[in-house]
This record gives structure tokens, C-alpha cells and sequence, in this order.
């Protein structure tokens, strides 16, 4: 497989008709090695606009949000938080470490939180491969809490949940941003909340996408009649 060439057609033919314009964000995508994160067995598959399963069978990785989003949709959530080569990131969900490796590269710190401890491992050792040294990979579940070394420019969701939860948005500076696709099936949209004040944020919800959910996030209550 030509992986160059694979990778060149993942950009022209995915990435930009999904208004992903961003001089630096293209460039990115073309230095950090997609491949190199990618599960051996699905190889083949790391330019392709899917979901790609980390781990066990292919719908019951995907189903338990142990997959890599598709190249498209952490393309467009990497340029709309503009990340500032100052700031200091959250990223909840590492997953195989390819998210955290280009957060890694804008940012000045990154800290990433993967609750299964087999993709703690894998993660490490991705961004130790590929020599990222400003992404520390720690095993934690995002949804009970932070790291200590908040608050956070920008806190990133590797993956959907139904609401933001309050807590975690209280963990960003005045100024800092939070990504996150939220919603039911089969419609999530992508959300961009920005902390304006000490209690004010400002919400924004630009494009429409599907992700598997974060791990113990709460749900929305169902009732049945």
C-alpha cells in the first residue's frame, strides 16, 4: 500500500470538502504518521472515512467507543479549537493515541485520559514511536474527574456524550474551549462551548457528525409508557 498517496487522497478527498481550510491543520495531517496509530489488522484502513476499532470484535469496539473517530472528524474538531502553541490541554478518551499526537503538535502540553488499560499501553507506546514527548497518556475516567494541573485552555472528547457535563466546563480558564459531539443517534452535533466569564459560556454548534459514546457519561433518563 502507498501510504503517501493514501494519505494525499485522505486530505484532498475528505478532509478539505469538509471545510477543513486550515493551512497548519492540513499540513498536520500530512507529518503525523495516521498509519503508525492504527491496530495492525485494520492497517489497510487508516485513510478510510470510518471509525476503526482498537480493540476485540469490530461492533462491540465501536459500540463501546474503543475506536479511532474518523480522519474528517478530528480534522474539523482540531481546527475549530485553533490551539495556541502556549496552551495546555485536556483530552478525555486517548484511545490509540493519534488525536493526542496532534493535539501534541499545536499545544504546549497535552494530558489524555483512557479509561481501559490495554489502550493506556497502546498509547504510550504510539507516542513514544512516533517521539512526542508534550502528551502524557494517564489511566483515569474522565467522567469522575480531572487532573489536578487544571484548569485547561482547551478540554477535548474523543468521542460523544449526551449532555457536557457542568463539572468538567469548570475546569476551563476564562478564554478556554471545550469540544465535544453531543446527542442521541442519529443526528450529534459537534459543540464548541467557550468560557467568557465566571459563569457565562458562549455555545456554538457548527456541523452534524455520529460518534460511540464515552464511557459512563450520564445518559439521558428514558421513560417508557
Amino acid at each position: 500500500m502507498n501510504f503517501e498517496q493514501a494519505r494525499f487522497n485522505m486530505i484532498e478527498q475528505q478532509i478539505r470538502p469538509w471545510n477543513v481550510l486550515d493551512a497548519g491543520v492540513l499540513e498536520l495531517l500530512s507529518v503525523v504518521k495516521r498509519e503508525d496509530f492504527v491496530p495492525p489488522a485494520h492497517k489497510a484502513l487508516a485513510f478510510a472515512d470510518m471509525e476503526i476499532p482498537l480493540r476485540g470484535a469490530s461492533e462491540a469496539a465501536l459500540q463501546l467507543g474503543q475506536c479511532m473517530l474518523a480522519p474528517k472528524v478530528e480534522a474539523r474538531m482540531l481546527q475549530d479549537l485553533a490551539i495556541q502553541p502556549t496552551e495546555k490541554v485536556l483530552e478525555i478518551g486517548t484511545g490509540s493515541g493519534y488525536m493526542a499526537a496532534l493535539l501534541a503538535q499545536r499545544a504546549q502540553r497535552v494530558i489524555s485520559l483512557e479509561i481501559e488499560p490495554e489502550l493506556v499501553t497502546l498509547a504510550r507506546a504510539n507516542l513514544q514511536k512516533a517521539g512526542i514527548l508534550n502528551a502524557e497518556v494517564r489511566q483515569g475516567d474522565g467522567s469522575k474527574g480531572v487532573p489536578v494541573e487544571g484548569p485547561f485552555d482547551v478540554i477535548v472528547l474523543s468521542g460523544s456524550v449526551a449532555e457536557v457535563p457542568h463539572k468538567l466546563l469548570e475546569h476551563l480558564k476564562r478564554g478556554g474551549r471545550l469540544m465535544a459531539i453531543v446527542g442521541e443517534q442519529p443526528v450529534m452535533r459537534a459543540t464548541l462551548i467557550t468560557r467568557t466569564g465566571d459563569a457565562e459560556y458562549r455555545t456554538s454548534q457548527a456541523w452534524d457528525t455520529v460518534a460511540p459514546r464515552l464511557l459512563n457519561f450520564p445518559e439521558h433518563s428514558r421513560f417508557n409508557f
